[in-house]
Formats: structure tokens, C-alpha cells, sequence
């Protein structure tokens, strides 16, 4: 990301039988160490103690799977700390239905489209709720967002989830509470329950199991075990 005042520049220019797309800037830049594994899920570089020019490390991983979803492929550049950044994306300057095999740039860990689940997700934190949103629904599920627990108990009545994904720190009530709530509006064992917040202490996961949460996920969560709960026979 540019420093304040910064500068991003996009590009776009033909290439052969393809489009090729530049985004660059004079930013914080990607060390040599992290470069090959920006695309990676959750993977990030060291951020400041109040996390404030911090993501999920989601992003990059959304473009990658995205572009490939196209027929093309993304590649990142830079010369190192404070140096800024490139990317650059090629894509099939026809339409064209996607390659069945995906590019050799999209590696085995990109997201594949699942078995779609409603899905609701709260958490106050809205960036981090909305970029967890947009990476399962490019897994093929069906996504509503709430940032605080009253507004959740409505939505859940009408959307009827089969997976609610709740932070546990929220401003109106916790997400104990609000998973105690929760459940009496879903059908009995219809619906799964995974606590997705950044205490991750035994005594955190026994209010976890008491407030009856299925599974106790701690930020950042890893992308496979994500997979794994998503996919299990109880939602």
C-alpha cells in the first residue's frame, strides 16, 4: 500500500493474444523472502502492534483465483522494501470459456468451488467481515454479513443459515450470547457454529463448547481447516 500522498499507477496494454494489466506503486513494497508467497492465503508481512495497516491476507488470494476463474494469470514484482510494488495480470483478449486446468500459476492451495452453504458471518470488524464474505463466496456459498448481534438475530430468522461464523468480541453482546440466541431460532442440530476470534486459550474454547459452539477457529484462521469445518457432514 502507498504511503498517504502516494502514487498508483494502472496500465493496460495488448500482449500477443492477451490483455496485460499493471498495478504499480511507490509503496512499502515485498521483501525477497515474501514475494514468492504473497499469493498464498493469510500469508502477510510483519504489521504494527494496533494491526492498522494490516488485512486478512486474504486479498492477494482472491485476485489469484479470480484471474485464473478468466483463463489468465497474476505475477508480483518489487525490488525489495520501500520500494513499491508491480502486478501484473494477463488475460485471454477473447472471450473464451475458463481452461478446465487451471493455470499453471494457480497453485493447488487456490479456493475450488464447494458444496454451497448459507453462511452468516458477524463481526464488527467490517473489512475483515467482508473479506472472509467475498473469499467463501468465491468458494460457491451463499454469504449475509452482520456486523453486531441484534442485527444478526433478524437476518437469521429469514436467511435460516446452515453455518454461522460469529467473532466473540462484539459491541452489543458477545458471541456467546449471541450463539445462545441463535439457537433458538434454528431447528435443533441444523445449523453449525464456529467461533472464528483471536482468544484461542483452553478457557476461551470451554465457553466456546458451554455457549454451544461447534468449533473454535483462531484469527488467522488457516485456510484448509476452514475448508474442513465448512464441509463437515453436520452443516
Amino acid at each position: 500500500m502507498p504511503p498517504q500522498g502516494g502514487r498508483i499507477d494502472v496500465s493496460v496494454a495488448p500482449q500477443d493474444e492477451q490483455l496485460r494489466i499493471t498495478v504499480q506503486d511507490n509503496g512499502s513494497g515485498i521483501s525477497p523472502e515474501l514475494l514468492p508467497q504473497v499469493f498464498e492465503m493469510f500469508k502477510q508481512a510483519v504489521r504494527t502492534p494496533d494491526r492498522s495497516e494490516g488485512g486478512l491476507g486474504i486479498g492477494l488470494t482472491l485476485v489469484r483465483s479470480l484471474v485464473a476463474a478468466h483463463g489468465g494469470s497474476v505475477a508480483a514484482h518489487s525490488d525489495g522494501p520501500g520500494k513499491g510494488s508491480r502486478f501484473d495480470v494477463l488475460l485471454p483478449a477473447h472471450h473464451e470459456a475458463a481452461p478446465a486446468r487451471a493455470d499453471a500459476t494457480a497453485s493447488s492451495d487456490a479456493p475450488a468451488i464447494e458444496t454451497a452453504r448459507r453462511i452468516l458471518i458477524v463481526d464488527d470488524n467490517a473489512d475483515a467481515a467482508e473479506t472472509l464474505g467475498q473469499l467463501l463466496e468465491v468458494l460457491g456459498h451463499q454469504v449475509q454479513i452482520s456486523f453486531d448481534g441484534r442485527r444478526a438475530i433478524e437476518m437469521a430468522a429469514a436467511f435460516q443459515p446452515d453455518i454461522f461464523i460469529l467473532d466473540v468480541g462484539l459491541p452489543d453482546m458477545n458471541g456467546y450470547e449471541l450463539a445462545r440466541r441463535l439457537g433458538d431460532i434454528v431447528p435443533p442440530d441444523s445449523a453449525l457454529f464456529v467461533a472464528l476470534t483471536g482468544y484461542g486459550q483452553e478457557h476461551d474454547r470451554v465457553l466456546s463448547r458451554a455457549a454451544g459452539f461447534d468449533h473454535h477457529l483462531v484469527k488467522p484462521v488457516d485456510l484448509s481447516l476452514l475448508r474442513e469445518v465448512l464441509n463437515s457432514n453436520r452443516a
